[in-house]
Protein backbone atom coordinates (compact mmCIF):
# COMPACT_ATOMS: atom_id res chain seq x y z
CA UNK A 1 0.00 0.00 0.00
CA UNK A 2 1.25 3.48 -0.85
CA UNK A 3 1.79 5.72 2.14
CA UNK A 4 -0.72 8.31 0.94
CA UNK A 5 -3.41 5.64 0.69
CA UNK A 6 -2.60 4.56 4.23
CA UNK A 7 -2.78 8.12 5.57
CA UNK A 8 -6.14 8.67 3.91
CA UNK A 9 -7.73 5.81 5.83
CA UNK A 10 -9.77 6.62 8.93
CA UNK A 11 -8.10 5.20 12.03
CA UNK A 12 -9.21 5.13 15.64
CA UNK A 13 -5.94 4.83 17.52
CA UNK A 14 -6.71 3.00 20.78
CA UNK A 15 -6.22 4.65 24.15
CA UNK A 16 -5.34 3.06 27.47
CA UNK A 17 -8.65 2.03 29.12
CA UNK A 18 -7.54 2.83 32.67
CA UNK A 19 -6.22 6.25 31.69
CA UNK A 20 -9.43 7.16 29.84
CA UNK A 21 -11.53 6.05 32.82
CA UNK A 22 -9.44 8.09 35.26
CA UNK A 23 -9.52 11.09 32.94
CA UNK A 24 -13.31 11.01 32.63
CA UNK A 25 -13.62 10.68 36.41
CA UNK A 26 -11.38 13.71 36.92
CA UNK A 27 -13.27 15.75 34.33
CA UNK A 28 -16.56 14.99 36.13
CA UNK A 29 -15.33 16.51 39.40
CA UNK A 30 -16.78 19.88 40.47
CA UNK A 31 -13.22 21.26 40.60
CA UNK A 32 -11.04 19.70 37.94
CA UNK A 33 -7.33 19.35 38.73
CA UNK A 34 -5.62 20.49 35.52
CA UNK A 35 -2.30 19.10 36.68
CA UNK A 36 -3.88 15.68 37.00
CA UNK A 37 -5.54 15.98 33.58
CA UNK A 38 -2.18 16.90 32.05
CA UNK A 39 -0.47 13.95 33.73
CA UNK A 40 -3.09 11.46 32.55
CA UNK A 41 -3.19 12.58 28.92
CA UNK A 42 0.61 12.69 28.84
CA UNK A 43 0.83 8.96 29.48
CA UNK A 44 -1.31 8.03 26.47
CA UNK A 45 0.01 8.36 22.88
CA UNK A 46 -3.44 8.34 21.28
CA UNK A 47 -4.94 10.90 23.70
CA UNK A 48 -1.93 13.14 23.23
CA UNK A 49 -2.19 12.91 19.45
CA UNK A 50 -5.93 13.63 19.59
CA UNK A 51 -5.43 16.64 21.86
CA UNK A 52 -2.67 18.14 19.70
CA UNK A 53 -4.76 17.54 16.60
CA UNK A 54 -7.58 19.51 18.20
CA UNK A 55 -5.29 22.22 19.57
CA UNK A 56 -3.68 22.77 16.16
CA UNK A 57 -6.99 22.75 14.29
CA UNK A 58 -8.36 25.85 12.59
CA UNK A 59 -10.97 26.15 15.34
CA UNK A 60 -8.44 27.58 17.77
CA UNK A 61 -6.49 29.49 15.08
CA UNK A 62 -3.22 28.13 16.43
CA UNK A 63 -2.27 25.69 13.66
CA UNK A 64 1.39 24.78 13.85
CA UNK A 65 1.90 26.27 17.30
CA UNK A 66 0.79 23.68 19.89
CA UNK A 67 3.51 21.13 20.69
CA UNK A 68 2.58 19.78 24.12
CA UNK A 69 -0.37 18.69 26.23
CA UNK A 70 0.02 21.62 28.62
CA UNK A 71 0.00 24.11 25.72
CA UNK A 72 -3.15 22.53 24.28
CA UNK A 73 -4.97 22.57 27.61
CA UNK A 74 -4.11 26.24 28.06
CA UNK A 75 -6.15 27.23 25.00
CA UNK A 76 -9.17 24.95 25.06
CA UNK A 77 -12.25 24.54 27.19
CA UNK A 78 -12.51 21.41 29.33
CA UNK A 79 -15.73 20.57 27.49
CA UNK A 80 -13.60 19.91 24.40
CA UNK A 81 -11.31 17.68 26.43
CA UNK A 82 -14.24 15.74 27.84
CA UNK A 83 -15.74 15.18 24.39
CA UNK A 84 -12.36 13.93 23.21
CA UNK A 85 -12.06 11.57 26.18
CA UNK A 86 -15.58 10.22 25.64
CA UNK A 87 -14.76 9.51 21.99
CA UNK A 88 -11.55 7.79 23.07
CA UNK A 89 -13.49 5.61 25.52
CA UNK A 90 -15.26 3.91 22.63
CA UNK A 91 -11.94 2.62 21.24
CA UNK A 92 -10.05 2.11 24.50
CA UNK A 93 -9.10 -1.53 24.17
CA UNK A 94 -5.96 -3.54 24.89
CA UNK A 95 -6.70 -5.79 21.89
CA UNK A 96 -7.61 -3.23 19.24
CA UNK A 97 -4.56 -3.54 16.98
CA UNK A 98 -3.77 -6.92 15.40
CA UNK A 99 -0.19 -8.03 15.96
CA UNK A 100 0.57 -5.41 18.63
CA UNK A 101 0.78 -6.01 22.36
CA UNK A 102 -0.70 -2.64 23.25
CA UNK A 103 0.19 -2.73 26.93
CA UNK A 104 3.82 -3.23 26.01
CA UNK A 105 3.58 -0.60 23.26
CA UNK A 106 2.14 1.99 25.65
CA UNK A 107 4.82 1.38 28.26
CA UNK A 108 7.55 1.50 25.62
CA UNK A 109 6.23 4.77 24.15
CA UNK A 110 6.16 6.42 27.57
CA UNK A 111 9.74 5.29 28.20
CA UNK A 112 10.85 6.83 24.90
CA UNK A 113 9.06 10.07 25.84
CA UNK A 114 10.77 10.29 29.22
CA UNK A 115 14.24 9.52 27.89
CA UNK A 116 13.68 11.98 25.02
CA UNK A 117 12.86 14.73 27.49
CA UNK A 118 15.98 14.01 29.53
CA UNK A 119 18.25 13.92 26.47
CA UNK A 120 16.69 17.12 25.12
CA UNK A 121 17.68 18.85 28.33
CA UNK A 122 21.29 17.76 27.84
CA UNK A 123 21.49 19.17 24.31
CA UNK A 124 19.34 22.25 24.96
CA UNK A 125 16.38 21.26 22.85
CA UNK A 126 12.72 21.88 23.69
CA UNK A 127 11.95 19.29 26.38
CA UNK A 128 8.17 19.48 26.04
CA UNK A 129 8.38 18.97 22.29
CA UNK A 130 10.82 16.10 22.82
CA UNK A 131 8.45 14.41 25.26
CA UNK A 132 5.55 14.76 22.83
CA UNK A 133 7.59 13.39 19.92
CA UNK A 134 8.84 10.50 21.99
CA UNK A 135 5.34 9.59 23.11
CA UNK A 136 3.80 9.62 19.62
CA UNK A 137 6.87 8.66 17.57
CA UNK A 138 5.53 5.20 16.72
CA UNK A 139 1.81 5.82 16.21
CA UNK A 140 2.57 5.10 12.56
CA UNK A 141 3.27 1.51 13.57
CA UNK A 142 -0.26 1.19 14.94
CA UNK A 143 -1.72 2.71 11.78
CA UNK A 144 0.26 0.33 9.58
CA UNK A 145 -0.96 -2.67 11.55
CA UNK A 146 -4.55 -1.42 11.34
CA UNK A 147 -4.37 -0.56 7.64
CA UNK A 148 -2.30 -3.50 6.37
CA UNK A 149 -2.76 -6.30 8.92
CA UNK A 150 -1.74 -9.17 6.62
CA UNK A 151 1.36 -7.42 5.27
CA UNK A 152 2.47 -6.37 8.73
CA UNK A 153 1.80 -9.84 10.14
CA UNK A 154 4.39 -11.20 7.69
CA UNK A 155 6.90 -8.54 8.78
CA UNK A 156 6.18 -9.30 12.44
CA UNK A 157 7.20 -12.90 11.86
CA UNK A 158 10.56 -11.72 10.56
CA UNK A 159 11.27 -8.86 12.98
CA UNK A 160 9.02 -7.95 15.96
CA UNK A 161 7.44 -4.46 15.98
CA UNK A 162 9.68 -3.06 18.75
CA UNK A 163 12.92 -4.61 17.49
CA UNK A 164 15.86 -2.31 16.77
CA UNK A 165 15.88 -3.58 13.15
CA UNK A 166 12.22 -2.86 12.52
CA UNK A 167 12.42 0.49 10.70
CA UNK A 168 15.09 -0.83 8.33
CA UNK A 169 12.95 -3.85 7.43
CA UNK A 170 9.88 -1.69 6.82
CA UNK A 171 11.83 0.68 4.58
CA UNK A 172 13.25 -2.26 2.62
CA UNK A 173 9.91 -4.03 2.15
CA UNK A 174 7.49 -1.08 1.92
CA UNK A 175 9.61 1.91 0.93
CA UNK A 176 8.69 3.72 4.15
CA UNK A 177 8.55 2.99 7.87
CA UNK A 178 6.54 3.87 10.96
CA UNK A 179 8.48 7.16 11.29
CA UNK A 180 7.30 8.36 7.87
CA UNK A 181 3.70 7.45 8.72
CA UNK A 182 3.83 9.17 12.10
CA UNK A 183 5.19 12.31 10.42
CA UNK A 184 2.49 12.06 7.75
CA UNK A 185 -0.22 12.23 10.39
CA UNK A 186 1.53 15.08 12.18
CA UNK A 187 1.61 17.01 8.90
CA UNK A 188 -2.08 16.32 8.19
CA UNK A 189 -2.96 17.47 11.70
CA UNK A 190 -0.98 20.72 11.36
CA UNK A 191 1.47 19.98 14.15
CA UNK A 192 4.39 22.42 14.57
CA UNK A 193 7.08 21.94 11.91
CA UNK A 194 9.81 20.99 14.44
CA UNK A 195 7.65 18.04 15.58
CA UNK A 196 6.97 16.98 11.99
CA UNK A 197 10.66 17.16 11.12
CA UNK A 198 11.68 15.22 14.23
CA UNK A 199 9.19 12.45 13.49
CA UNK A 200 10.09 12.39 9.78
CA UNK A 201 13.83 12.06 10.35
CA UNK A 202 13.91 10.04 13.57
CA UNK A 203 15.05 6.88 11.77
CA UNK A 204 18.05 8.57 10.13
CA UNK A 205 18.42 12.02 11.77
CA UNK A 206 21.37 13.24 9.72
CA UNK A 207 20.83 11.39 6.45
CA UNK A 208 21.01 13.30 3.13
CA UNK A 209 22.52 16.39 4.74
CA UNK A 210 19.62 16.78 7.19
CA UNK A 211 20.47 18.32 10.54
CA UNK A 212 17.54 17.93 12.94
CA UNK A 213 18.75 17.70 16.57
CA UNK A 214 15.32 16.77 17.93
CA UNK A 215 15.19 13.84 15.52
CA UNK A 216 18.58 12.76 16.87
CA UNK A 217 17.21 12.92 20.40
CA UNK A 218 14.24 10.72 19.47
CA UNK A 219 16.56 8.31 17.65
CA UNK A 220 18.77 7.85 20.71
CA UNK A 221 15.80 7.53 23.06
CA UNK A 222 14.24 4.92 20.77
CA UNK A 223 17.51 2.97 20.75
CA UNK A 224 17.61 3.12 24.56
CA UNK A 225 14.04 1.89 24.98
CA UNK A 226 14.27 -0.84 22.33
CA UNK A 227 17.57 -2.07 23.71
CA UNK A 228 15.86 -2.33 27.08
CA UNK A 229 12.90 -4.18 25.52
CA UNK A 230 15.35 -6.64 23.95
CA UNK A 231 17.27 -6.97 27.24
CA UNK A 232 20.56 -6.43 25.47
CA UNK A 233 23.71 -7.01 27.50
CA UNK A 234 26.52 -4.43 27.72
CA UNK A 235 28.33 -5.78 24.68
CA UNK A 236 25.22 -5.86 22.51
CA UNK A 237 24.36 -2.30 23.52
CA UNK A 238 27.88 -1.13 22.67
CA UNK A 239 27.65 -2.79 19.25
CA UNK A 240 24.21 -1.37 18.41
CA UNK A 241 24.69 2.13 19.83
CA UNK A 242 24.17 4.70 17.03
CA UNK A 243 27.57 6.37 17.33
CA UNK A 244 27.11 8.62 14.31
CA UNK A 245 24.07 10.27 15.93
CA UNK A 246 25.75 10.46 19.32
CA UNK A 247 28.82 12.19 17.86
CA UNK A 248 26.76 14.93 16.21
CA UNK A 249 24.87 15.62 19.45
CA UNK A 250 27.99 15.16 21.62
CA UNK A 251 26.32 12.33 23.55
CA UNK A 252 28.12 9.06 24.19
CA UNK A 253 26.59 5.75 25.21
CA UNK A 254 27.06 6.49 28.91
CA UNK A 255 25.15 9.77 28.56
CA UNK A 256 22.24 7.94 27.01
CA UNK A 257 22.21 4.97 29.38
CA UNK A 258 22.13 7.29 32.37
CA UNK A 259 18.82 8.77 31.21
CA UNK A 260 16.55 6.06 32.54
CA UNK A 261 12.85 6.96 32.65
CA UNK A 262 11.87 8.71 35.85
CA UNK A 263 8.57 9.53 37.50
CA UNK A 264 6.50 11.80 35.25
CA UNK A 265 4.34 12.91 38.18
CA UNK A 266 7.37 14.56 39.77
CA UNK A 267 8.35 16.50 36.65
CA UNK A 268 5.30 18.20 35.14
Amino acid sequence: MKIQDLLEQQFNLPSIPKVVALLLTELDRPEVDLRRVTQLISTDPALTARLLQLGNSSFFKLSGKISSVSEALAVMDLAHVKSMAQAAASVASPKAVPGINLQRFWEYSLNVAKVSRSLAGLVRQNQQAAFTCGLIHAIGELAMHLGMPEVLAALDQEVPPLDLRRAKLERTELGYCYATVSAGFARMWFFPQPLIDALEHQYAPFENNVYEPLAGVIHLATWRARAKEARLDDRAMAVTFPDSVGVVLDLDIDNVLQQDPFDWAAHT
